[in-house]
């Protein structure tokens, strides 16, 4: 069994060390199942590197290739791929039990406005001293909030309360 490439990308050259290779040209031909040495002897005469492509194949593949190239086009790949994904962020809105109209639309418009971004949106409503004894009325301060959104987002934790606080998470559909 051959040695697995190494870290820092694909094997090259005489860093290959099987008796026999799956050959392809640098134009793309299959040149079929030849030894090494030829392989090798092939990749010099055209000024271009033996890069093994497929490792785990039997035999391996390698393409006759400009490996400083090669490298350059896996590493803008790699960069292309990081710009197109969405980092999602987990953006808190917190509440209070006894919170008065207008406060809590205003709330109600930031925590719409995260859900819209793609962010998730974690709801916190604190109690505070005598607030304790009227959980229930938090417990529907959130429930109210969940049927308000519940067309623009799902609920990923539900209500819970974690010591003085209620806590619910929320996600954009």
């Amino acid at each position: 069994m051959q040695t697995p490439p190494s870290k820092d990308g694909p094997r090259v050259n005489d860093q290959i060390s099987v008796p026999q290779v799956r050959l392809v040209a640098e134009d793309g031909e299959q040149l079929g199942v030849v030894s090494i040495s030829q392989a090798l002897e092939r990749a010099d005469q055209v000024g271009l590197d033996l890069v093994e492509v497929a490792p785990n194949a039997d035999p391996p593949v390698c393409k006759i290739l400009d490996f400083g190239k090669f490298k350059y086009e896996q590493q803008k790949k790699k960069n292309e791929a990081k710009k197109k994904q969405k980092v999602i962020e987990v953006k808190e809105v917190k509440l209070r039990p006894n919170i008065e109209r207008h406060d809590y639309e205003v709330k109600m418009r930031s925590l719409q406005r995260f859900l819209e971004d793609g962010d998730k949106v974690k709801v916190t409503l604190r109690f505070r001293g005598r607030e304790m004894a009227h959980q229930d009325l938090g417990f529907q301060l959130l429930m109210k909030v969940q049927e308000q959104f519940v067309e623009s987002a799902k609920v990923e934790q539900h209500p819970k309360m974690e010591g003085r606080q209620m806590v619910m998470v929320m996600a954009p559909r």
